[in-house]
């Protein structure tokens, strides 16, 4: 069979999938749309929610989509689990696609540039401790890091450390603190970018990688 464009390519392999059962038109169709709604502010949402309601966030770190639905609506991808990964004083959670640059797209949002590169891909496995600091992370030496690979069965989201300060702080104030990268666990929450108004100080600036 040959295809004329890229766009007659797209469409034969979403009626393929269709037509094979592997996902249904109403998927494809919730998938279409979700593009224009899958940000991180979904994910922010969901951890603050998680920071303020230790139940919610029990529920959260047993069925992360599920209980993700009462506060946003993300779009599970068909057949795919999600897994929230709780950050604390002794483990910190960082994920990475090693092979390619998948996320939960409806919590955390499209993978940002440097998520897709090579070098961080692959250098994230290896010296997850250097690849942190060149993000201006540094952890003392006795936190643990885990590195989470995203397969096609399993996605992941962290739930960041709850900075301090931030008592008192609504739902709102909290989420607009969580940023794609801190969900994705390469960056911790800061108080200083942001006012108490729920406006964000400063944009999430992403880090170059070779």
């Amino acid at each position: 069979m040959h295809f004329n464009n890229e766009k007659e390519r797209t469409l034969a392999l979403r009626d393929a999938l269709i037509a094979k059962g592997m996902h249904t038109q109403a998927e494809v169709d919730a998938m279409e749309e979700g593009f224009e709604t899958w940000t991180p502010a979904n994910g922010a949402a969901v951890v603050a929610r998680a920071w303020c309601d230790p139940d919610f966030k029990q529920r959260l770190l047993a069925d992360a989509l599920g209980t993700a639905n009462e506060v946003v609506q993300p779009v599970p991808f068909g057949g795919w689990d999600a897994l929230a990964l709780e950050n604390t004083d002794k483990v910190h959670n960082v994920l990475v696609c090693t092979l390619c640059s998948c996320t939960i797209k409806s919590l955390i949002g499209q993978p940002p540039h440097w998520y897709k590169s090579l070098a961080y891909r692959a250098r994230l496995v290896r010296e997850p401790r250097a690849v942190l600091g060149e993000f201006g992370l540094t952890l003392a030496p006795e936190v643990e890091i885990k590195v989470w690979d995203i397969t096609a069965e399993t996605g992941y989201m962290v739930i960041p450390v709850r900075p301090a300060g931030t008592e008192g702080w609504s739902e709102a104030e909290l989420a607009s603190i969580v940023t794609k990268k801190s969900l994705i666990g390469v960056e911790q929450p800061d108080v200083r970018l942001v006012r108490r108004d729920g406006q964000a100080a400063t944009s999430d600036v992403e880090v170059q990688h070779a």
